[in-house]
């Protein structure tokens, strides 16, 4: 059962290294040039300790060549021993020599390791962004962002050093290990066999010091992406936690998150140094054994001589050492396996696909939902929704929170993918399921409530992906969304940076330069998910009036609380519960004992008030001033 279970690790390990290899292309010939100068490499290292071994046994001392024959007689001829004898720089050079040449080998090795590391990571970090791109909307309200940056930064770190390190380190070790066992009992076998018997036991306590560290570096890796996302939260809403006064209660949060993150970490540190100090003392013991039974071999003449004593040890370290650094691998790699693991999720993940029939061609406008339910985790919003809005109309969505306003919103460019049997979405007759993503994006335009900004000029931002548009055409987008005189009155105009997420503008003006940049692209299908709600009532009038003399045949859906708003829509639907109770115009639905008609009364009573009591505070100042 355990053989089992570890051929089963070694397969899974086996296919995530063969999932790394499949984004190497381009750099595969760097990792076969990186592993012939690590065969070279370790040959010319292990000659070395060969050359000082004859050296001393054979040339200063008198023993026989402990070579094969034919190389032996070779040497013979070419290089007489009493003429080595006399010319010791000749072995000299030829060690120094052999160094140099294991010193260049060795530069390939890493030169190249590094190549094909950095490559890989630079195509699987393309493959991840382009992946991300691509995932579902509700893949990306799932995924903690925070998370998704740690896996994209972290985790890939930590791949990158097993490519460049962990993984050609593994096979040198594997050399090393194979030929110095060879090198030492081609010396004196038992000897050589001491020194191996202490083998078994530093592998053993490897691998399981390997096993131990994988599960806690797991923890501690999920705890680091834990700790990214209170940080990313933290930054993202920081007008919230100064406006609210929560920066003693975010500092404590992260303290806490902190505190076990370090304590993790620190639990994993300390089992490493555990192994590390029992390495130590087995690695230590190893060699005082070696050496003075070594000694005693050399002394009692027992086919070992001071040369081959000094190989033997040279040899024995280079033995020991990779056996350690085996542990140290394996237990990097049980991070890197990790790694890979919380990678390979998001490349799992399915990304948005379109219909092998689906078709891409230019919309007239007309929009119908026909029996539309729709829920999340279980739990309806919309209820057998069913409407129409022909090209070029209006149409207005009244509803409360919760209502299912902007659920249609976010269902119309397939935010959320209407599951089957669940009613039909149609545009132009079409079901939107049968129509490409890109189409059916770059046609359809939506604002939301809550719009993003990206951290670059006002410019950019509302030019967006089409770099074709000139100047002109976003100005007179911005005088649309009534946002170009006060773009206008900044130091910089259109060149001013917005700040991240926006955050140097007004929640209006930011809905106004989100308009603009929607109105730029020149949609068939106009969506504003109450995207007027922080604009003042006389601009929201204004945007209104001139969205409807821009607006052509473009389809417009209306959303927002304010009944104002929506007064001049061809058609208005009210949504309770999920349902459509009330559908009509302003002046029919006023004649109407509805919902529509009480919120109207409430807002207009409500604004009446408020009218009132400026005039009042008005007069007041007038009579104060008199």
């Amino acid at each position: 059962m355990q053989n089992d279970m570890a051929e089963q690790q070694r397969g899974k390990r086996g296919e995530k290294v063969r999932f790394l290899f499949r984004y190497s292309k381009g750099y595969r010939i760097c990792f076969i040039t990186a592993l012939a100068a690590t065969l070279l490499s370790t040959v010319f290292s292990f000659l070395t300790p060969q050359v000082i071994k004859v050296t001393i046994d054979s040339v200063i001392d008198s023993n026989p060549y402990q070579l094969p024959v034919k190389l032996a007689l070779w040497l013979e001829q070419v290089a007489p021993r009493e003429y080595l004898r006399e010319n010791l720089w000749i072995p000299a050079v030829v060690t120094i020599l052999f160094a140099l040449f294991s010193t260049l080998t060795n530069f390939q090795r890493r030169y190249n390791i590094a190549l094909f590391a950095e490559g890989t990571i630079r195509n699987l970090r393309n493959r991840l962004f382009d992946l991300t791109q691509r995932l579902p909307y509700e893949w990306h309200i799932r995924i903690q962002t925070g998370d998704i940056i740690q896996r994209c930064t972290s985790d890939l770190n930590t791949i990158q050093a097993f490519l460049s390190q962990q993984l050609i380190e593994l096979i040198r070790v594997i050399v090393m290990i194979v030929v110095a066992s060879y090198m030492m009992i081609s010396i004196h076998m038992k000897l050589a066999l001491a020194a191996l018997a202490f083998l078994p036991f530093i592998a053993g306590y490897s691998v399981f010091f390997f096993k131990k560290a994988g599960d806690r570096f797991l923890m501690a890796d999920e705890a680091e992406g834990e700790v990214m996302t209170v940080v990313q939260e933290n930054l993202t809403g920081v007008r919230v936690v100064r406006a609210f006064g929560r920066e003693g209660y975010e500092r404590e949060k992260f303290n806490r998150y902190n505190e076990r993150y370090t304590a993790l970490w620190m639990r994993l540190g300390n089992l490493m140094g555990l192994y590390w100090g029992i390495g130590d003392l087995a690695t230590g013991l190893q060699n005082t054994v070696i050496l003075g039974v070594g000694v005693y071999t050399v002394v009692q003449g027992n086919g070992l001589h001071l040369g081959g004593l000094i190989a033997l040890l040279t040899y024995n370290s280079y033995l020991v050492w990779p056996v350690r650094s085996l542990g140290r691998i394996l237990s990097d790699m049980s991070r890197n396996d990790v790694s890979i693991q919380r990678i390979r999720e998001i490349l799992d993940a399915e990304p948005e696909r379109d219909d092998e029939d689906a078709q891409a061609f230019e919309f007239q406008g007309d929009l119908a939902f026909e029996h539309v339910s729709f829920g999340y985790d279980g739990e309806l919003v919309l209820k057998d929704i069913s409407f129409t809005a022909k090209a070029g109309q209006t149409l207005a969505i009244l509803g409360s929170t919760g209502s299912g306003k902007s659920t249609i919103a976010h269902l119309l460019p397939r935010l959320y993918d209407l599951p089957e049997g669940q009613g039909r979405i149609l545009i132009d007759g079409v079901d939107i399921r049968k129509i490409t993503r890109a189409c059916l994006r770059s046609q359809v335009g939506i604002v939301l409530q809550e719009p993003f900004l990206f951290s670059r000029t006002i410019e950019e931002n509302i030019r967006g992906a089409s770099s074709e548009l000139s100047l002109e055409r976003i100005r007179e987008a911005a005088n649309i969304a009534a946002v170009d005189k006060a773009i206008l009155s900044f130091e910089k105009g259109y060149e001013t940076i917005v700040g991240e997420r926006g955050v140097t503008l007004s929640g209006g003006q930011k809905q106004r330069v989100a308009i603009a940049r929607m109105l730029a692209q020149n949609p068939r299908i106009m969506i504003f998910d109450d995207s007027l709600s922080a604009v003042d009532t006389e601009t929201d009038a204004q945007i209104r009036a001139a969205l409807k003399q821009r607006a052509g045949r473009a389809t417009t859906l209306l959303i927002s609380h304010r009944a104002v708003t929506l007064m001049q829509a061809d058609c208005i639907m009210v949504l309770d519960g999920g349902k459509i109770v009330q559908m009509g115009t302003h002046n029919q639905l006023m004649q109407e004992d509805g919902l529509y008609r009480r919120v109207c009364r409430i807002q207009m009573d409500l604004e009446e008030t408020i009218h009132q009591q400026s005039s009042a505070e008005a007069a007041a100042g007038e009579e104060v001033q008199a």
